[in-house]
């Protein structure tokens, strides 16, 4: 038997294209302008066991070989051709969690039928790359850190080939135990202000004085406790992560004076959050018990939501951003903000809920962006693909579909991406005898720590989201995701809880320790942390640094003692590391120390309670917005297929096909249907379960370009949107009859750009306040109109790019994303056309509002008339469709919204290639009937033997267009005249290949071919 360390190369055949090495080149020429030549991308694993030549040859032929795709190398390293030049190794840093080697070493003991010891790893994964040109050594390395790895967990080994040099990881070492202190008294206000700044603490000014104040006030008290008169370093920073904007919310709570320069109305705000979102949700509420439905359970108070499905079960659901990571490095602040909110919903309450799906929706720039880039500033077609794969790998590896989201492109994302990642989960009413949805703690619980290891990869990241990003911002922010490791604390969770090991649960994610603990601390009144317990990924890390950092796959769970013993053998069994580090009190403090020494001790009302409450100005400008004067002859055929080739509009199948909804196999309605695989749908529909028919309608809506005419309409055309998805694919709006049980679950997640006002920095703030204001009004307004509740939410406050004196600030942007319960989901109805003769009709009313349209986009223009949600007309048309529904009277249904009425029926042809032969009538424009994006309107179409039915319940709300024709062409007449003559297979073909799947690259045919048919992921 041999010891030595060996390895084991994968490469491909000769014959086999390699994707990766190519997509390797490309983005190298691409994004930083490196010509590679050719690229050959080869898998290494590196194992240390004894092994004998024949079980290595055997392992790696048996285990870890496609043997259609790779030959074997064992102990060298060398690509398939001499013409390589240069070689870029990617390792892991030491204690870096390796989900590939691990998986490998798995597979390693079951092919020896002998367990391995899990807490050694013997086998590390790597890539190893070639290239055909010899490349400076600074560009190698360039190529590596920003395009193959992230330096804060890989080890990059670059260089001519004739020079390779090998990396394994050898773990070892510990914390750095250094605490510092950091004085306050006696600073200047320009020396607070600088502190704050160059330790990122993302503290203002009247903050600052607030803790220094403090610590002044209580240093007697500190001294006679033994303790230092000046704050240590991990106590600023466990201040500075509770206080920040990310997770204190300082904005919407803080006292807005409000004023419109055009009415002169001014009015003062108590808290945007508790006048427009607490208080409508209570309100709200108080109308669904009095009518009987008491179904909304958790609101505001934990990781997610909570509504009842039925007497046995929970829906949870939460909705979160990872903007700022996403804005750096792409592809870990994607994966990160998809695992990061799935243990949201998976730690509420108690613990343990099942997942059910991911939602994403994600605004990017113009990927095809051809100017000149601000410093650190990326290309947006670069987020882009980085976004892409870390919400590929994030859900597709953790077993959870995504199935439903959006993309919106709009110039001003191009600083800072929104990312939205929304996750449902489903748990039980009860656990162990306990209401599942309680958080209980008593002192002298123990405090346990599960999953994942601590590292420097997102330290400083709630403060950091607390900010506008520059060319400063620390990649250190950043976490690094690992769903494999997540999977595994998943799984052990949902069995902990149920045999009742487990009194409560959190996530570790923005703040870490020091927010999980701080918070569940509040529930028993006091806690003491023993950092020196925490496992580390690598050496060197200070206290202050373990405390805060937001390394992922990571809970904190509260444990009884007399329960410990069993909990950590399960932890064991199921390979999941868990740390007892501490305990929790009553004595008012969250205590922390290492190795016995005091590094922070924090009175736990003045942490959570007293930071200074903000008092802001906005100011709402007059509008001066006109209707723009365009070509009084319009071709409507071409402008139809411009429109449906757009950015905003065209297919998102090239994304859709790289995520995976069909996993446990509840997805009921896709993104994309129909006999073509190509029919998008206006919502998801996913069974609950297999034991009843019972499911949820997934929804959003995201109209940011409204905002640029009116904040308010943007709001509440967003709300209107998501619930006529929702409608559109069978949903019933909530409280119509008493102890109805329809629960409906809303997340609002608002991202706006700096709207603190100041005279040089920020010299419209006053405006975007007003604005976001606005928005909130609409909120209120549209949940009190539908009867439905807010459940969770988010808020992001500071989304802008500085650089070069230049600032990028997104557009105010709120998502509403919604869920409702189905009965029964086997009559959810579908966008796409399904019979020939069926008769086609337009719910709603149509206006003249094309302001903020995709058609006036099409021609430069913004306009004037936004369109407006009119929510009394609106509810009783979505009671009504709620009714036809129930008589089975409409065959399929598509929600209006970009492009208006000449792409929905575009898009309701795709499905099975029916053409439609339509007449428009009526006083309005045909630029407007066609193409005007008024809310609250569908396009459905009804059997001809229902539509005595359908029309005499619809009455005058359901205008008839025409029929569903064979012919395969869309027709539309005006007047007598026909408008618009298209074969439907070329308007889906230029739907399909509109510019997004050009961007990213993808043979679409090939990719649906891969995949036989299935239809995964976003819609």
């Amino acid at each position: 038997m041999e010891s030595i360390q060996r390895t084991i190369q994968l490469r491909l055949k000769p014959t086999r294209h390699d994707g990766e090495g190519q997509r390797v080149a490309e983005a190298a020429q691409r994004h930083l302008g490196l010509r590679t030549g050719r690229v050959q991308s080869t898998a290494l694993y590196t194992v240390r066991y004894p092994l004998t030549d024949e079980q290595l040859h055997s392992f790696a032929t048996r285990c870890l070989q496609d043997p259609v795709l790779h030959d074997v190398a064992l102990d060298e390293f060398r690509p398939t051709d001499s013409f390589y030049k240069s070689y870029i190794l990617v390792a892991k840093l030491p204690g870096v969690t390796d989900d590939e080697g691990i998986s490998a070493q798995n597979a390693l003991g079951d092919f020896l039928n002998q367990p391995l010891d899990t807490h050694t790893q013997h086998i590390f994964s790597k890539r190893l790359y070639f290239l055909e040109h010899e490349l400076p050594a600074q560009d190698l390395r360039r190529l590596a850190e920003e395009l193959l790895g992230n330096k804060m967990i890989n080890r990059f080994e670059t260089g001519p080939l004739s020079e390779l040099r090998d990396y394994t990881p050898r773990p070892g070492g510990g914390a750095e135990a250094i605490t510092e202190l950091v004085p306050l008294v006696g600073l200047t206000d320009e020396e607070l202000v600088k502190l704050s700044k160059d330790n990122l603490y993302a503290l203002n000014l009247e903050e600052m004085r607030a803790v220094r104040d403090h610590y002044a006030t209580i240093a007697a008290e500190r001294e006679d406790a033994g303790l230092p008169t000046a704050p240590t370093d991990c106590e600023l920073e466990i201040i500075a992560q509770t206080w920040s904007e990310h997770c204190k919310h300082k904005e919407f709570s803080a006292v807005i004076n409000y004023k419109d320069a055009a009415t002169g109305e001014t009015k003062q705000i108590d808290s945007l959050f508790k006048t427009y979102i607490r208080n409508a949700t209570a309100e709200v509420d108080r109308q669904l018990r009095a009518n009987g439905n008491d179904w909304l359970i958790k609101v505001f108070s934990d990781n997610a939501g909570a509504v009842r499905i039925n007497p046995e079960s929970l829906f949870v659901w939460k909705v979160e951003t990872h903007n700022s990571p996403s804005a750096i490095d792409p592809y870990g602040g994607a994966i990160t903000g998809i695992l990061g909110n799935n243990r949201d919903p998976l730690a509420t309450g108690i613990g343990g809920a099942r997942l059910l799906f991911n939602t994403n929706v994600l605004c990017f720039g113009n990927p095809e962006f051809s100017g000149e880039l601000l410093t650190n500033q990326l290309h947006p077609r670069r987020i882009f693909e980085g976004v892409r794969k870390g919400i590929e790998d994030g859900g597709n590896k953790s077993g959870v579909p995504t199935v439903n989201g959006s993309i919106v492109f709009d110039d001003r994302y191009a600083g800072k991406p929104l990312v939205y990642c929304g996750t449902g989960a489903v748990m039980p009413m009860q656990l162990a005898g306990e209401d599942s949805w309680e958080k209980k703690i008593d002192p002298q619980d123990r405090i346990i720590m599960a999953g994942g290891r601590v590292g420097k990869d997102g330290i400083h990241g709630a403060t950091f989201s607390s900010i506008e990003l520059d060319e400063t911002s620390p990649a250190t922010a950043v976490q690094i995701g690992s769903p494999i490791t997540q999977k595994l604390a998943m799984d052990f969770l949902i069995i902990a809880t149920r045999r009742g090991l487990i009194k409560c649960s959190t996530d570790n994610g923005a703040g870490g320790l020091s927010s999980s603990i701080g918070e569940l601390a509040t529930i028993s009144g006091g806690a003491v942390v023993e950092l020196e317990k925490v496992p580390l990924k690598y050496s060197g890390l200070r206290p202050w640094e373990i405390f805060v950092s937001e390394s992922q796959e990571r809970f904190s769970l509260a444990v009884e003692p007399s329960k410990l013993e069993e909990l950590l053998a399960l932890g064991k069994e199921m390979e999941v590391e868990l740390t007892d580090i501490g305990y929790f009190t009553a004595d008012g403090y969250l205590d922390v120390r290492f190795a016995g020494e005091a590094v922070a001790k924090l009175d736990m009302h003045f942490l959570h309670d007293g930071v200074p409450r903000k008092t802001l100005e906005a100011e709402l400008d007059p509008a001066t917005a006109q209707e723009p004067a365009l070509p009084t002859e319009t071709d409507y055929t071409d402008t139809l297929r411009r429109l449906l080739g757009s950015l905003n509009i065209c297919s998102r199948e090239s994304v859709i096909r790289q995520y995976d909804h069909e996993v446990k196999g509840r997805t009921v309605v896709k993104p994309l249907m129909g006999a073509t695989g190509q029919a998008p749908q206006d919502a998801a529909v996913v069974r609950f379960n297999f034991e009843s028919w019972e499911g949820v309608a997934v929804s959003n809506g995201i109209l940011p370009r409204y905002g640029d005419l009116d904040a308010y309409q943007m709001s509440a055309g967003s709300f209107d949107e998501a619930v006529r998805q929702i409608i559109a694919v069978g949903g019933k709006l909530p409280n119509l009859t008493p102890g109805d049980g329809t629960f409906w679950s809303v997340n609002d997640n608002f991202c706006v750009p700096d709207s603190v006002y100041d005279p040089t920095g920020n010299p419209d703030g006053k405006h975007k306040l007003a604005k976001l204001v606005q928005m909130c009004e609409a909120l209120r307004d549209a949940t009190a109109a539908y009867c439905i509740p807010l459940t969770s939410g988010k808020d992001s406050m500071k989304n802008d790019f500085k650089a070069d004196g230049v600032k990028i600030s997104v557009p105010p942007t709120v998502l509403y994303s919604m869920t409702a319960k189905m009965e029964d989901v086997r009559r959810a109805v579908t966008s796409d056309f399904k019979q020939e003769d069926d008769v086609v009709y337009l719910l709603g009313e149509t206006y003249d509002e094309l302001g903020g349209s995709e058609f006036y986009a099409l021609h430069g223009e913004l306009g004037a008339n936004v369109p407006q949600v009119r929510f009394d007309k609106a509810k009783e048309l979505y009671i009504t469709i709620g009714e036809a529904n129930d008589q089975n009277l409409i065959q399929s249904c598509h929600d209006l919204s970009d492009g208006g009425l000449a792409v929905a029926l575009a898009e309701a042809t795709f499905g099975y290639g029916f053409g439609a032969d339509v007449e428009l009538t009526g006083e309005l424009s045909l630029t407007a009937q066609l193409f005007s994006e008024s809310h609250s309107r569908f396009v459905a179409t009804v059997a001809p033997e229902d539509v005595v039915a359908f029309e005499a319940l619809l009455k005058g709300r359901a205008t008839r267009l025409g029929t569903v024709t064979g012919n395969g062409r869309l027709t539309v007449r005006h007047a007598g005249q026909e408008v618009v003559d298209a074969d439907v297979a070329e308007l889906r073909e230029t739907w399909s290949n509109g510019p997004v799947n050009k961007v990213i690259g993808l043979d679409l045919d090939a990719v649906r071919n891969a995949n036989e048919g299935s239809t995964s992921g976003l819609g």
